[in-house]
This record gives structure tokens, C-alpha cells and sequence, in this order.
């Protein structure tokens, strides 16, 4: 973990994103912060729909400058004032959410949950009438250990580490098996990644799977639910759900599921390095008896 200096950069809706040295990204992609922490997350677990319930339970896995988490207490308490919201977020680098405090990037909010930010990001916990959040600082396959030992569900996971080539840890089947016991039985996990391996990983965690629609880039992102009720296209369809925001696996994408990209990123004892997670499933891949990658590519016109 890095103490860079984190440099406010403005992406398209206003708002701004940092960029990380230690991974080599940015946090967020040139089309907006705020409005990615919407449709990538916020719209895709139908949070707005539960805030009627009056509670909501948020995970945010890799917390970041905490737009996702901002975006979404905003929404909820826009459409239900009175919903009760419990968050349980996790960060390897307090620096991040404090230089997002510092610089002011939440200043388009009202006071009420820029106060919320402010304590969460500096004390790690807040506590009043209405809501409830921790911050828990460290790796998160530890902090998410914690999380599955207070007995802990969530409403919505939001999954968002930086991508799996640069942080294959926290992407692994193991990670994914205990981040999807702290799903409550109806509750919906997004993801920005559509990539095979990640995929397949929530297929591991026992997870039904559906495609979001692309915010900002071509490559749509993930909702996830647990497999124990109906598949998750019949449960958008059940809850009126508009079909061009959350669709069932189109047949390429299925087919991408039976290649050598979809080969997960393992960690048996979560514990491992990114070079030794990135080194294992290379020589997984290198084994594999699954269709090389490229010839799916060039069936689907997808050559680059």
C-alpha cells in the first residue's frame, strides 16, 4: 500500500476520481464517479424498491472514496426519508476516503450525509437514529471473515475492486464463496466486471448470474443472486424490471463461460500474493482442455 498523494482528476458528470500508482487505475472511468456508483450499482440491486421495506443492509466491498456508498444512502433516502440504512464497507487504505473528505468531493451533497462521510471516513463508524455504518480498515479477505462472523446479510453487495489482473485476490472463488454468505437470501450482488473468470467465480459461490447494462464502456457489468430462489431473469421480470438494464447471458457470453478465460483465480487459503494467485491460473489455463479464448473471439467477431 502505497502514501501517494491522491490528486482530485474531474471525469464526465462532474464529478471526480483518483488514480492509483499501486494498482496502475483509476477508481472510476472517465464517464463519472457518481453516475457509475448509480448504474453500476444503485440501480442494478434494486435499492430503491427495498427502501420501502424501511432497512437497508449495504455491503460495499472495497469502500474506495466512497461514492457508491454515498450514492446510495442518497437514493434510498430520497425515496423513503425514514428507511433505516445499516452499511458495512471495506477499505485496504483509509488515505482514500480521507483525500476524497479533504479535497471536498462530496460538496454537491447535502450536509446531512457529507457529515455521515466525513465520520465514517475518519472515525470509521457512525451511529445515529437512522443509520448505522463501519468501515472496516485491512484485507478485506480478512475484514470479510469478520463480517460472515457477526452474522452479517446484506440487501446488496457491491463488488468493486480494481480489476482482476491488477488485484486477482480479491476476485478468487474462495473470496467470492464467503462475500456470497453475507447475501440475505433475497438480496443482489453488482459488479462492474463481466470477465469469464469472475464469472465463473460466482457460479462457484453458488450464485445465479445476469448481465447489466454498459455504463461508460462497451462491456456490460454483473448482478448476482443467490441460487437457492428463482433464476435471477425471472426475478427482473417478476419486479417489472425494465429488460435493458438487467438481461439473461446472451449466447456468446455463455460461450465465453466455456473457455480458457473463464478459468478462475484461486487462493485455497486467502492468504496468497497477486503474483502467485496470476502465476496459478496461468498454468491452470496452460492445462485446460477448454476452447482457446481467441477462437471465440474470431467466431463472434470480437477480434481485437
Amino acid at each position: 500500500m502505497t502514501n501517494q498523494d491522491f490528486t482530485p482528476q474531474l471525469t464526465a458528470d462532474g464529478s471526480y476520481t483518483f488514480f492509483s500508482e499501486e494498482f496502475n487505475e483509476s477508481f472510476h472511468s472517465h464517464f463519472g464517479a457518481k453516475q457509475e456508483s448509480y448504474f453500476k450499482y444503485v440501480v442494478p440491486t434494486f435499492l430503491l424498491e427495498k427502501a420501502q421495506q424501511g432497512t437497508v443492509r449495504l455491503l460495499d466491498v472495497c469502500y474506495g472514496l466512497g461514492y457508491n456508498t454515498a450514492t446510495a444512502i442518497e437514493k434510498i433516502w430520497e425515496v423513503n426519508p425514514k428507511c433505516f440504512i445499516q452499511v458495512i464497507a471495506l477499505e485496504v487504505n483509509p488515505a482514500v476516503p480521507q483525500a476524497a473528505i479533504k479535497h471536498q468531493l462530496f460538496e454537491n451533497y447535502n450536509s446531512k450525509l457529507i457529515d455521515i462521510l466525513t465520520k465514517l471516513a475518519f472515525q470509521f463508524q457512525v451511529h445515529t437514529p437512522s443509520f448505522k455504518a463501519e468501515l472496516l480498515i485491512g484485507d478485506a479477505r480478512d475484514k470479510i471473515k469478520q463480517v460472515h462472523q457477526f452474522g452479517f446479510k446484506a440487501d446488496a453487495i457491491f463488488l468493486d475492486p480494481f480489476s482482476p489482473p491488477q488485484c486477482p485476490q480479491l476476485w478468487t472463488i474462495e473470496f467470492l464463496q464467503l462475500v456470497s454468505r453475507c447475501l440475505q437470501l433475497d438480496g443482489l450482488l453488482a459488479t462492474y466486471s463481466c470477465a469469464a473468470a469472475v464469472r465463473t467465480a460466482l457460479l462457484h459461490a453458488r450464485l445465479n448470474i445476469a448481465s447489466t447494462s454498459p455504463v461508460g464502456r462497451k462491456a456490460p457489468g454483473t448482478v448476482a443472486k443467490l441460487n437457492s430462489l428463482c433464476p435471477i431473469d425471472k426475478q427482473t421480470k417478476d419486479l417489472n424490471y425494465y429488460p435493458h438494464q438487467v438481461a439473461a447471458l446472451s449466447q456468446s457470453e455463455k460461450e465465453h463461460l466455456q473457455t480458457r478465460a473463464a478459468v478462475p483465480y484461486r487462493d485455497p487459503k486467502l492468504i496468497d500474493s497477486p503474483e502467485v494467485i496470476l502465476k496459478r491460473r496461468k498454468l491452470e489455463q496452460e492445462d485446460s482442455d477448454l476452447e482457446a479464448t481467441s477462437h471465440w473471439r474470431k467466431r463472434w467477431l470480437l477480434v481485437r
